[in-house]
């Protein structure tokens, strides 16, 4: 019998087994940092709200270069996988947690290079600049912790363990929000009551995490460091994560200048701008609960070399992706109106968001696309090619805005923003066929 006619069959149902813990977890992020911003929001000053959301936007900026680690080793762990190599596996887990516990330590040993600078970028009052670091400087301890976990959970994606990324999230997050209630509410810890919330609730994730890998310990492979420290699997492993960190750091700069050139066209529009972007996260966050799926099974199905399977994973999480991008783009028709009063109470900015609320309609649609071919591609590991159809896209959604903007204003900046969206889809879609025959 051969090893394709035993492999397991990719269905409908181990699609949304991957997807739906997923799609859970992701639910409790914006969840956390709407309970963080209301309990601080019990003290009767505005400094504190505004500290802790300084803060944890640079923090969440400075772990946000470490993505990259989740992605990667999710590629390479489904490969290694669908090839039988457990012993790789395990050393994948090694590698992970040692990238992720070196480049926490070396943001501790950084600390203050890194507030200074961010402060310089966006500079606030005394009294905020001064809670937001209090804030920083005790968080900051839990950035090993918080970066492993990124490894962790791209190890166990792979091995189409997300139940135990959900797990995960749902102690982080909840021992999160009920420390935030003692220490804050009970203890008036204030804003340093929230960070030590965070740190105690990051590194019990962490923990949960290794033992939710405790059979990759109970076997002396994950400590063969002869094998963990190969030099051709280190090098494929940098070669991976510096080309999906390269794409990541084009994508923010999309969104990033998508959100300051909304500034040309006053604050009101600016401020609907960000609105209506909770959208485009919250589609994104749902959607990945299929990309993740594609990166696992088509990460397996390349490491085995069955091009019938990697196929079958491609249009069966692409499917149901499709299905559920249909359904927000219906939920955001129906309720848009409505959730954009409850984000945001000022009549003008309600007024402005609603002008431009067609756009995030069509985003769920409009995104399948970019974020299955993400997943596709992470799993295959064609990195080089990630990275090189974002640098395309990047190019088109800027000459987009140059031509578009002057005429349309806003309504063209989100025109370009679509158009970015169909170029990562249509030029990564182009490349699809070279990936399915490096399958063989």
């Amino acid at each position: 019998m051969t090893a394709e006619a035993i492999r397991p069959e990719i269905t409908h149902r181990r699609v949304l087994k991957i997807a739906i813990p997923i799609l859970l977890a992701n639910v409790t992020v914006p969840l956390l940092g709407a309970v963080d911003t209301a309990v601080v929001g019990q003290i009767p000053d505005a400094a504190p709200i505004a500290a802790v959301g300084v803060g944890a936007i640079i923090l969440s900026a400075i772990y946000w270069v470490f993505g990259f680690l989740r992605m990667g080793t999710t590629g390479l762990t489904s490969q290694a996988a669908g090839r039988g190599e457990h012993g790789e596996v395990a050393a994948l887990l090694t590698r992970a947690l040692m990238i992720g516990l070196a480049g926490g330590v070396l943001f501790i040993v950084l600390q203050p290079l890194l507030f200074i600078g961010a402060f310089a970028v966006s500079p606030a009052s005394a009294e905020v600049e001064g809670l937001a670091s209090q804030y920083m400087q005790i968080r900051i301890w839990s950035a090993p912790a918080a970066i492993a976990s990124y490894g962790i959970s791209g190890w166990l994606i792979a091995q189409e363990r997300t139940r135990a990324v959900l797990l995960i999230q749902l102690v982080t997050n909840g021992l999160n929000v009920g420390l935030d209630l003692l220490f804050v509410l009970s203890l008036g810890l204030g804003v340093a009551g929230v960070a030590w919330a965070t740190f105690i609730a990051e590194w019990a994730g962490f923990a949960v995490g290794l033992w939710a890998c405790r059979a990759a310990f109970a076997v002396p492979a994950w400590r063969d460091w002869p094998r963990v420290f190969d030099r051709e699997k280190l090098k494929r492993m940098a070669v991976v994560n510096t080309d999906i960190l390269i794409r990541s750091l084009l994508l923010q700069g999309i969104f990033v200048s998508f959100l300051l050139l909304g500034g040309r066209f006053g604050n009101v529009t600016l401020a609907a701008n960000q609105v209506l972007l909770q959208f485009i996260h919250i589609a994104g966050y749902a959607l990945d609960g299929f990309a993740f799926a594609a990166e696992a099974l088509v990460g397996q199905a390349y490491g085995a070399r069955v091009l019938r399977d990697v196929r079958q994973a491609t249009w069966l999480t692409t499917l149901w992706a499709l299905g559920f991008g249909v359904a927000m783009a219906l939920c955001f028709w129906l309720f848009g109106p409505a959730i954009i009063d409850v984000i945001s109470k000022s009549p003008e900015v309600q007024l402005e968001a609603r002008s431009y609320l067609p756009w995030v309609i069509a985003a769920p649609v409009m995104i399948v696309g970019l974020t299955q071919m993400d997943g596709i591609f992470i799993g295959a590991t064609r990195s080089a090619d990630m990275r090189n159809m974002m640098a395309l896209a990047f190019v088109v959604y800027v000459v987009a805005v140059w031509a578009l903007t002057p005429n349309l204003q806003n309504h063209g900046l989100w025109l370009a923003l679509h158009i970015s969206f169909v170029a990562r889809a249509v030029t990564l879609g182009a490349r699809y066929p070279a990936l399915e025959r490096s399958v063989a």
